[in-house]
């Protein structure tokens, strides 16, 4: 039984500016069925309004109770305990942090910093989890498929960085931390066992979400997938296909049992 799905965003919804061919029918298909949609994001260069925008100018109307990002999950995480924040991230992703607690103990939020990642800010960033900090990780990924359609250098090598120099284990707060994936089913509510994820990462994508318990997880052909990337993993995916379009074939013929 497939009550809900998770939808990772960049490769598998849209990649760069264009939307992936199918994807708005392939979502607008699924709701239709009364299937529940959260997106699942681990995109730390732009804003959750952002990305929200982003989808409105393709097409695909999200609301902002259907989109998860760890941006999100960071501030939530730093509210409760009332920790001030050493920001390393994208100057596009800084507005994210606003209205968090100025004092008390620190966190340094690691993210995609793009250009911003050099010397003397993983060097800053360094002092202060020695200093006794708590290293939180937006994302681990290794790679992301960049504009100019090759794979370039994600945030996962920068945290690993520091993580190494410092001595410090990170808190990772997006994907594959399982409770990014739980606090995005219990907004619909849904076990994990009944959900399927969508992703072109198997890594933090589809092996996250069946370590998290979640029941099935696809891999898509789109966005930073390369051949063989099936196998790389484990858990490996439910199935691997070639876009969300195929991906929703998927789903909906396990739905209605005709597979």
């Amino acid at each position: 039984m497939i009550s809900a799905v998770l939808l990772d965003l960049a490769g598998v919804i849209y990649d760069g500016e264009s939307a992936v061919p199918g994807a708005a029918e392939a979502v607008a298909r699924l709701r239709a069925a009364g299937i529940p949609i959260r997106f699942v994001s681990n995109t730390t260069r732009s804003s959750k309004l952002a990305i929200l925008a982003r989808l409105a100018k393709l097409r695909l109307p999200v609301t902002s109770d259907e989109l998860f990002t760890p941006a999100e999950a960071a501030c939530d995480w730093l509210r409760e305990r009332g920790r001030a924040a050493h920001l390393l991230v994208h100057p596009d992703l800084i507005s994210e942090f606003e209205d968090l607690p100025a004092n008390g103990s620190m966190a340094v939020v690691i993210g995609d910093a793009g250009d911003a990642f050099d010397y003397q800010a993983l060097n800053a960033a360094f002092r202060k989890l020695v200093d006794g900090a708590e290293l939180l990780a937006l994302a681990p990924n290794r790679s992301f498929k960049d504009a100019d359609g090759k794979l370039s250098l994600d945030a996962g090598a920068f945290v690993a960085a520091l993580e190494f120099a410092s001595q410090r284990q990170a808190i990772v707060l997006g994907k594959p931390a399982p409770g990014f994936f739980h606090s995005a089913l219990a907004t619909i509510p849904c076990a994990a066992a009944e959900a399927a994820m969508v992703g072109d990462d198997a890594e933090t994508d589809v092996a996250g979400a069946l370590n998290a318990g979640l029941g099935q997880a696809l891999l898509v052909r789109t966005g930073k997938y390369r051949e063989g990337d099936e196998a790389r993993f484990a858990p490996a995916p439910s199935a691997t296909v070639g876009d969300i379009s195929a991906a929703v074939d998927w789903i909906l013929a396990r739905r209605h049992g005709t597979e």
